[in-house]
């Protein structure tokens, strides 16, 4: 595929991408993500040959950036803890989204797990990056529940997504966002 071909491709997924955010995969129709990008819907099958492929591709960019956020809180910091705290920060870097439209991936999660299976699986892979760095760097310190305690992180970020939405209240990313780093101190402070 040429450099025209990739950047139309990449045009898809970023327009699908933010559709799916704001509105849903099920409520975005290829019709409205032609009309987002200018691309002809004739032309998406040139890319993509079904809705759930462009699904696929968008949760592939997501782990992409998602990567780049967790590689960069790594080079930051040796201390597990310090990169756990930088990995929290992310509630208030993206709370204007939050507050529009909640979590990306916590979103697409909760409306695949009522569709098939495989969506489901799809919308999950970027838990399962989060899950499983979180998790590391809780063994990483030495404890021994590390994966209870990634689980739970992710759902007090989680939590604090969909209700800070619900009541659009910046104030409240705030504050929860420091009782999670208070807790994150507590469990792995010595």
């Amino acid at each position: 595929m040429g450099t025209k071909g990739e950047g139309n491709r990449q045009r898809i997924i970023d327009a699908a991408d933010n559709l799916f955010y704001r509105r849903g995969y099920n409520q975005t129709s290829f019709q409205d993500i032609s009309d987002a990008t200018g691309i002809p819907r004739g032309n998406f099958y040139y890319y993509f040959k079904t809705k759930d492929e462009i699904l696929d591709a968008v949760v592939c960019s997501r782990i992409t950036e998602l990567t780049v956020m967790l590689n960069q809180c790594e080079s930051e910091t040796d201390d597990a803890r310090e990169r756990l705290l930088l990995f929290s920060n992310m509630l208030e870097y993206k709370s204007d989204d939050v507050l529009q439209s909640g979590c990306p991936i916590g979103s697409l999660s909760t409306e695949l797990a009522k569709d098939d299976t495989e969506l489901q699986e799809i919308s999950r892979q970027a838990f399962v990056l989060l899950r499983d760095w979180v998790k590391q760097q809780f063994k990483v310190l030495g404890l021994e529940n590390a994966d209870d305690l990634a689980m739970d992180l992710l759902a007090k970020m989680q939590g604090v997504t969909v209700m800070a939405c619900a009541f659009k209240d910046a104030d409240f990313i705030r504050r929860s966002h420091q009782e999670i780093k208070d807790w994150i101190n507590a469990k792995t402070l010595n």
